[in-house]
Order: structure tokens, then C-alpha cells, then sequence
């Protein structure tokens, strides 16, 4: 039994000494595939897994990754660094964004992204170890079109811009970790076209929520449900009747978001140019768009050197 105790402990080393090392680990992820292929059957369902698995092999390629596995509707593909992968993984999920403009909204692909940066072991094709269940946990908990990095693979980013456009998150619950772990969010789009933020005159501030269409009104909930993502509420009654229920939308497009007024009976102004009936136009960081004469916000984009982790609190908008 010793023997054997010993003999088992040097194949152990053995086998970390062959075949352990240390690799970026990435999953991207289909959201809402089982609806999907539930509606429009399986050959369509097939056509966009197949969507997905391509724009992974065009991003990945020249940033030296290699997929590991295609099992359901995820991938899992691998680096020799965080910032290969972070990279890789950004002109991904720009390229689906670009890929989704000329389709329509039902057969748009969307994706949530993990990486994570650790000890594996691979006999160059397969990969295994506590590390990647770790990055497929880490992806898992991502919004839709979000990229999440592990504490570890956002440290090891060499690349500072795509570092300091990492936003901590407060702690996250992890399926089989003991403790909430600290991830961050890395923004994927371009600063100068994709505003980050929306500002009010009194100073306070919220986050743009991760989604195709925002839609900003004054009714918070119609029949029990959201019925705005942006709730828009002055404290004078009077004024704040001056906004609509549903007041306007943003679109997320490739280029930037589109701003279509959704409503007729009171004003949208965009930069002091007033938006006629479901009329649209292109918001950038620095828009100002004022609604019914009463209320002004401007959409704007974090400072990087900044260290803003957590959104805060106004009255009147949602978390």
C-alpha cells in the first residue's frame, strides 16, 4: 500500500510536470437559443449556432486562439494571454453588433462572454482543470453582449486601454464558490461613438443598462410589469406631466445608439434640433436631449482613469 501511495504521488507530479500550463480561458455563450429554436425550429437554430462558432473562429485567429470545444451553444476557446483573449473576444462581440445591424431584431445572434486566467492541464487538444469550470462560471453570469474577466485575467491585461476600460463589480456569487467573487465588466465599444452613462442637471448619474433597446418614460410599471428601463420623474407633478409615458427609445447599432422619439404628444429636442414625431438621430457622448421643455439630460462616457465601480442612487431611475 505504501508503494503505491508513492507511486501515485509521482505520477501526480509527473502529470503536472508534462502536461500543466498556464492559458487564458474563454466562453462565449448564445443567449435565448432555447426560445429561439423553439420558435423557429431547428434548422434556423442550427444556422445560427453555426453563426456564432464562425464569428468565433474569425475573431480568435489572429489573436493565436485555438477552440477547444463547441458542445451546445457555447465555445470554449483558449490563449496564451489575457490580452490575447480580451482582445479577441472584443472584436467578437463588435463584429456580431456589426453582423445584427442588417438583420432583423427576432434573428439577431447574442452572446455573454467569460475569461478567466489559470493553471490547466492540456495535451495541446484537450484542456481541463478547476480553472475552467472557474471561466465557464464567469461567463455564465454575464448580460447579454457583456464580456466579464476574472480578478486574475483582468490583471494580467499588458494592453492598459482595454485594462482601464475593466469595471469592478461588486461581488458575485459563483455556482460551487464559497465566496462572491470580485469580477469586472469590460466596455467592448467605442468610447467616442457608445455613451456610458446618463446625466442629470442636479448632478446625479446613472449606467446605461446592456441592452439592444433602452427605453426611458415617465410610467415605471404598467399591469405589474417594467414598462420603462430609464425612469424619468421630477418632483413637481405639473412639470413631470410634461413627460411622456413612453418618451423615447435608444437603439444599439454597430456605430453607436439611435435615439427614436416615441412619443406625440409633448417634445423631444436632441442637441436643440426638435425630433419630429417617431423621427431619429444618433446620440454620441456629449448629446443633450431635453424632454417636453422640462428636463435635460446628456449622455456621456466614464472617464478610464476614473475608479467609478458602482452606480449610484437617483430618485427616479432603475437599477
Amino acid at each position: 500500500m505504501t508503494e503505491l501511495v508513492r507511486l501515485q504521488d509521482l505520477l501526480s507530479k509527473a502529470i503536472v510536470r508534462r502536461f500543466e500550463k498556464r492559458l487564458a480561458l474563454a466562453f462565449s455563450d448564445m443567449v435565448g437559443s432555447t426560445p429561439y429554436f423553439a420558435r423557429f425550429g431547428d434548422q434556423e437554430g442550427r444556422k445560427l449556432q453555426q453563426r456564432h462558432y464562425d464569428f468565433v473562429g474569425a475573431a480568435i485567429a489572429p489573436e493565436g486562439g485555438r477552440v477547444v470545444d463547441t458542445a451546445g451553444d457555447g465555445v470554449f476557446f483558449v490563449f496564451d494571454s489575457a490580452t490575447q483573449a480580451a482582445r479577441a473576444v472584443v472584436n467578437l462581440l463588435r463584429a456580431i453588433a456589426q453582423d445584427n445591424d442588417s438583420r432583423a431584431a427576432d434573428h439577431r445572434l447574442n452572446v455573454r462572454a467569460g475569461i478567466h486566467i489559470g493553471p490547466v492541464l492540456t495535451d495541446g487538444v484537450l484542456v481541463s482543470g478547476d480553472s475552467v469550470n472557474f471561466a465557464s462560471r464567469v461567463g455564465s453570469t454575464a448580460g447579454t453582449n457583456e464580456l466579464r474577466l476574472s480578478a486574475a485575467a483582468h490583471a494580467e491585461l499588458s494592453d492598459m486601454e482595454l485594462r482601464m476600460r475593466g469595471r469592478r463589480l461588486p461581488g458575485v456569487v459563483l455556482k460551487g464558490v464559497d465566496k462572491p467573487q470580485d469580477l469586472f465588466a469590460l466596455d467592448w465599444t467605442d468610447a467616442s461613438k457608445f455613451p456610458t452613462l446618463l446625466r442629470f442637471e442636479n448632478g446625479t448619474e446613472i449606467r446605461l443598462p446592456q441592452l439592444d433597446v433602452i427605453r426611458f418614460g415617465r410610467l415605471a410599471e404598467r399591469d405589474g410589469v417594467a414598462a420603462n428601463d430609464i425612469v424619468l420623474n421630477l418632483p413637481d407633478p405639473e412639470m413631470n406631466g410634461c413627460i411622456s409615458r413612453w418618451h423615447f427609445e435608444l437603439h444599439r447599432r454597430a456605430d453607436g445608439f439611435q435615439l427614436r422619439s416615441v412619443t406625440s404628444s409633448t417634445t423631444t429636442e436632441v442637441n436643440g434640433q426638435l425630433i419630429e414625431g417617431n423621427g431619429s438621430v444618433i446620440v454620441r457622448p456629449g448629446t443633450r436631449v431635453r424632454l417636453g421643455g422640462v428636463m435635460t439630460i446628456q449622455f456621456d462616457s466614464e472617464d478610464p482613469s476614473g475608479d467609478r465601480t458602482q452606480m449610484p442612487t437617483i430618485m427616479g431611475a432603475k437599477s
